[in-house]
């Protein structure tokens, strides 16, 4: 398995070039926790708005958040959890922008909640889970694909595009990139790859891979997915944190101290990984 020294960039190194190095606090050089997301979103100087794309006929709203920087930027898109478009995962595409990005996160559940809403129109999280839990995969791809399409087309982009997923969306970031061979890059966060290892061979970009090493749902399907990635002579860098649980970037507070050790850990390699690929 890779690690911050074998992507050419320490984590020491990293943390201070990020451009929260200027705030004294440690958790300012890290994305949110859940509990604290909507403060940071309510403190960020960053240019954010909600857009609306078309996708075959159906409106999808996209959170977008702009860096402060003066050259092209990559476009990075931000794949929710089980949970839907939350003020985390608008925290998460926030903390991006920080990092040089442009994050653009859409709700995949844009009109199917009832009025035709999205994630914000359910009564209950319980509701969201099953409601992305039904969402096609083939559906689910195209809308990826166009909201891609529309980033790259924003002046403030460069050109490049990666993907970066958690939970259910860790597992659709690393189906995109079977999908998407214009991607620059894929980071997985505790999800899985396809089923169909076979399908790997279609993979273009390199995959970073990010997981809990208290998670053995998905532990378990690690190494079958590193060996047929390495048969086939693709990019894939899983890190397992010890101690760490599924969704250990949101629930920084679990674990006894396991699951902010694994984010202090994870979001540096992460954002090496994406600006070594994606520059």
């Amino acid at each position: 398995m890779a690690t911050a020294t074998q992507l050419g960039i320490g984590v020491i190194g990293l943390l201070a070039t990020s451009s929260w190095i200027s705030t004294p606090t440690r958790a300012a050089s890290l994305p949110a926790a859940e509990d604290a997301a909507k403060v940071r979103l309510n403190e960020s100087p960053r240019h954010a708005e909600l857009a609306t794309i078309e996708v075959r006929g159906t409106p999808v709203r996209v959170w977008v958040v702009y860096p402060e920087r003066k050259d092209a930027a990559p476009a990075v898109i931000v794949i929710h959890e089980i949970f839907g478009l939350t003020d985390w995962i608008r925290a998460v595409a926030d903390h991006l922008a920080a990092d040089g990005f442009i994050a653009v996160a859409p709700d995949l559940l844009s009109g199917k909640g009832p009025g035709g809403g999205g994630t914000d129109a359910y009564s209950s999280r319980d509701d969201v889970t099953k409601a992305v839990s039904g969402l096609a995969r083939d559906e689910v791809i195209a809308r990826l694909d166009a909201v891609r399409d529309w980033a790259l087309a924003r002046p403030a982009a460069n050109g490049k595009s990666a993907s970066i997923g958690f939970c259910w969306g860790g597992s659709t970031s690393f189906a995109w990139a079977v999908a998407q061979p214009g991607l620059a890059a894929a980071v997985v966060y505790y999800g899985t790859a396809p089923d169909d290892l076979s399908k790997l061979s279609a993979v273009k970009a390199p995959i970073l891979g990010l997981y809990g090493g208290s998670d053995a749902r998905v532990d378990a399907t690690i190494p079958a997915t590193e060996a047929k990635m390495k048969e086939l002579g693709k990019v894939y860098e899983p890190h397992v944190f010890e101690g760490a649980g599924h969704g250990f970037l949101r629930a920084q507070d679990g674990q006894s101290g396991a699951n902010l050790r694994a984010t202090e850990r994870a979001w540096p390699l992460t954002i090496a990984f994406l600006r070594q690929h994606a520059k």
